[in-house]
């Protein structure tokens, strides 16, 4: 039977991580994958997660199931997080989901379940994973137009203009801040449009948001998902702590539904927690459980924020390096870009071509649309970066 599965293409982000371990160059740079590094290059354990991790180590007394919605207590904290006081708390249920990605899956099935014709509106690019998934599931997908190659920035008359085509009862995904990949951003009067077209249209918005705090900070990369979620009857919300509470390996994530009301919301409840119950049962408890004591201990959150807004200064103190260092490099303006972008990545707008010859001629490995992870960037090593990249231009 066995002999009969397809090959599978490989994810072109793993395989790079594999190309990047097998060069024995001694000055290589791995610039792909999306994980935050310090000045080290390490990827560290944040304070409050170590403190949190201590004390659920001290008092807890039993790993029996949680629920099959997971830690509650967690699920409030995210949704308060994220949506604070815009919409009412009983239009929103949600349930703990195994990272982003499963949050992503879970809605999926969800907007499958309850119309299996809808199409799922991605912006051009997205991040690979949501049509790779959507694919999976055999749904229909859309693609508005998003990124400019030429300015590096929104196309935001394309997008509403393709919007503007989606009909009744289409999903709209959206990535609620420092899109992935391009690191470009539509603006809180921008959010306030698409929010309009979405109710003239009648689409239900669905936000991926994996980025917050890495932007312009925990309150500042909300502001279009409140504007929505304050105007429209339903919404759905991926969220992932991989990020902003460096729990990568632990898979926390949130899957938050909102519905036109209380009624409406109990029904969604047992949808999503029956889809929960045939793909995993039980989400993962460890993870959920560090976040949801950090945010309900004030100390904890204190810290957590305030170490989540050093990383958020570290990577803008990047952008504006290397948008310095391509400046003096090409005696031009054209990656000035890069410090207005926000977020993890950037795609620097080189060729395929260009890029490989960054990995051949100087070791220096990026996805091949250019996507950058600025986070990923050596501060002491913008300069040589910014003189190969001028190089292959």
């Amino acid at each position: 039977m066995l002999e009969n599965l397809k090959e599978q293409a490989p994810d072109k982000i793993i395989e790079l991580i594999g190309l990047y371990a097998a060069d024995t160059r001694a000055n290589k740079l791995d610039l792909g994958v999306g994980v935050y590094k310090d000045a080290k290059g390490n990827t560290p354990v944040m304070r409050a997660v170590k403190a949190a991790e201590a004390q659920l180590l001290a008092e807890q007394d039993t790993k029996k199931y949680v629920g099959l919605l997971g830690d509650l207590s967690y699920v409030d904290a995210i949704r308060d997080l994220i949506l604070g006081d815009s919409v009412a708390a009983g239009r929103v249920c949600g349930a703990q989901e195994p990272g982003g990605t499963g949050a992503i899956r879970q809605l999926f099935e969800l907007i499958k379940a309850a119309d299996a014709g809808a199409t799922v509106w991605i912006s051009n690019p997205s991040w690979p994973n949501h049509e790779a998934i959507l694919k999976y599931l055999g749904m229909n997908i859309g693609k508005y137009r998003y990124f400019d190659e030429a300015s590096c920035g929104v196309d935001f008359a394309g997008m509403k203009a393709d919007l503007e085509g989606a009909a009744e009862g289409d999903v709209l995904l959206l990535h609620g801040c420092c899109h992935n990949p391009t690191g470009a951003n539509i603006t809180s009067a921008e959010w306030a449009e698409v929010a309009e077209i979405a109710l003239a249209q009648k689409l239900m918005p669905m936000i991926d948001i994996a980025y917050q705090g890495f932007g312009d900070g925990l309150e500042d990369d909300t502001a279009g998902v409140r504007i929505m979620a304050a105007k429209v009857p339903e919404m759905l919300v991926a969220a992932s702590c991989s990020k902003n509470f460096g729990l990568y390996r632990d898979r926390v994530g949130a899957a938050l539904i909102i519905s036109k009301d209380e009624a409406a919301t109990a029904l969604s409840k047992a949808n999503i927690a029956g889809l929960n119950r045939v793909n995993f049962s039980f989400p993962p408890d460890h993870g959920a459980k560090v976040v949801s004591i950090i945010m309900n201990d004030d100390a904890l959150r204190a810290d957590w924020a305030s170490e989540l807004e050093d990383m958020r200064l570290s990577m803008l103190d990047l952008r504006q390096g290397l948008a310095d260092a391509l400046r003096r490099e090409t005696n031009s303006d054209r990656f000035d870009f890069i410090a207005e972008h926000r977020g993890m990545f950037s795609r620097l707008g080189l060729s395929p071509e260009q890029v490989m010859q960054l990995r051949s001629d100087h070791a220096i490995y990026m996805v091949g649309d250019s996507r950058v992870n600025i986070a990923g960037l050596p501060k002491a090593g913008l300069d040589s970066l910014a003189k190969a990249i001028a190089s292959v231009i």
